[in-house]
């Protein structure tokens, strides 16, 4: 079971850096993220979020590789291999292109973290600041803690066990938390 953790940060880039680290992080096999969303709130107090998770994991591609595969093999069949493949090739773009305008629509916005609750708690930021939420399949927190101790945040809503967001706290931050939540 995946575990959720938002975290939130006293300026608007943190979470953004707090995200390389994280990747480098997961190339290393520290954690395995299933989710990432940075939300930033501006001045203005409007909440962005940025997806940071390919929710097809380059399916897209592959459906235009094997569609070309296929197209080609029925088009020897037919005789007019050319036909076959420029077909699989027109086949996997709109194919693609559905994909793409399905996910501009918000038809696939919810994979992982769903919209609704980051904007949710995102709005509880301050203006100015920013907030990460993760949804983590794995992880070594005794790595993962060593790694992350450089960055000041508050955890504003984990799934983790009391010992294991304890643990997170106090790595976050050796001072009591500061004030950049308002609720």
């Amino acid at each position: 079971m995946s575990e959720l953790v938002c975290i939130a940060f006293k300026d608007s880039s943190t979470a953004d850096r707090e995200l390389n680290e994280l990747r480098a992080m997961e190339k290393e096999y520290v954690l395995d993220l299933e989710d990432a969303v940075i939300v930033v709130r501006d001045m203005d107090g409007k909440v962005h979020l940025k997806q940071c998770v390919d929710v097809f994991g380059g399916a897209t591609t592959h459906g235009v590789s094997l569609g070309m595969l296929w197209g080609g093999l029925i088009g020897l069949l037919f005789m007019n291999p050319l036909a076959g493949l420029l077909g699989s090739i027109a086949g996997g773009a709109g194919g693609g292109a559905i994909t793409v305008a399905a996910n501009e629509h918000g038809l696939l916005s919810d994979y992982g973290i769903p919209d609704n609750f980051i904007r949710a708690i995102g709005s509880t930021i301050l203006p100015g600041t920013s907030a990460i939420f993760l949804l983590i399949r794995n992880f070594d927190q005794d790595k993962l803690s060593a790694r992350i101790s450089q960055y000041e945040g508050t955890i504003l809503k984990t799934s983790l066990s009391t010992e294991q967001e304890e643990k997170l706290r106090v790595t976050l931050s050796n001072k009591p938390d500061s004030k950049i939540s308002k609720g």
